[in-house]
């Protein structure tokens, strides 16, 4: 299979949505920001180029000037709160979870409202108040307290959840494979799942879809597939490509 035959089932669907006069809604979230790196220079010169938003989830324990200097003039760039240290409290049979059952409330909730003030005070109006959880998880018994701390809105994996007490905008493709050799997906697989989210959402697009990546451990099996995805996509009359803020307020 070439490199055209792999993106040929995403052109097609998309060409679908153009011929029936709708436009697919997606938007990119990156995690595990903490300082400038060349990685982390790839990826913004990647959704530069393509003329995307790009929302990056930082560590608030972790990150410091450093990161806000290099972000000052990136204005299709926002910042998200990454939980509080990236530190696992799980057991170890247990998924890894930082904001989880495994500690009291008030501590987890002390720690991500200590989180929300450095990010605001680095990062200024380019700060979102969305959480991002590390792993993805977070105990379901602190999500209504997340508007407490000033949150606004949950970012997490999968198709939202319609009961949900705060505003959700979640990922759903993740192009990292984290089982066994830890790099980019196959291409033509994760071309398949964007596909389906698709499919998913024809008749109803009521959720934009989130691509997952992390750019501190991409291969070039991963970068190849963002910049071929941003490539494909970015210029597609069926394809936006919105900010996270955009999303939220629509």
């Amino acid at each position: 299979m070439t490199a055209h035959d792999i993106w040929t089932p995403l052109l097609t669907e998309l060409d679908r949505w153009q011929a029936a006069g709708k436009v697919a809604r997606f938007w990119l979230r990156d995690d595990d920001a903490i300082e400038p790196t060349p990685a982390l220079e790839k990826l913004l010169e990647l959704a530069a180029n393509a003329g995307l938003p790009l929302t990056l989830a930082v560590i608030p324990a972790s990150t410091g000037e450093a990161l806000a200097t290099r972000l000052a003039d990136e204005r299709h760039v926002l910042v998200a709160l990454h939980g509080w240290s990236h530190t696992n409290h799980a057991g170890p049979d247990q998924k890894k979870q930082e904001l989880g059952a495994h500690r009291a409330p008030d501590i987890v909730l002390g720690e991500l409202r200590d989180g929300f003030a450095i990010l605001q005070r680095l990062f200024g109006q380019r700060f979102m108040p969305m959480l991002v959880p590390p792993w993805n998880r977070i105990n379901g018994a602190l999500i209504a307290e997340l508007p407490t701390l000033g949150l606004k809105v949950l970012s997490v994996y999968g198709a939202a959840k319609a009961d949900s007490p705060i505003k959700l905008l979640n990922t759903h493709v993740d192009i990292m494979n984290w089982h066994g050799v830890r790099g980019g997906r196959p291409h033509a697989e994760l071309v398949a799942d964007v596909v389906a989210e698709l499919r998913t959402r024809f008749d109803d697009d009521a959720e934009p879809i989130g691509i997952l990546t992390h750019h501190l451990v991409h291969d070039e099996t991963a970068w190849a597939f963002l910049s071929n995805l941003l490539t494909e996509t970015s210029a597609h009359p069926a394809v936006r490509w919105a900010s996270a803020t955009s999303l939220v307020e629509s």
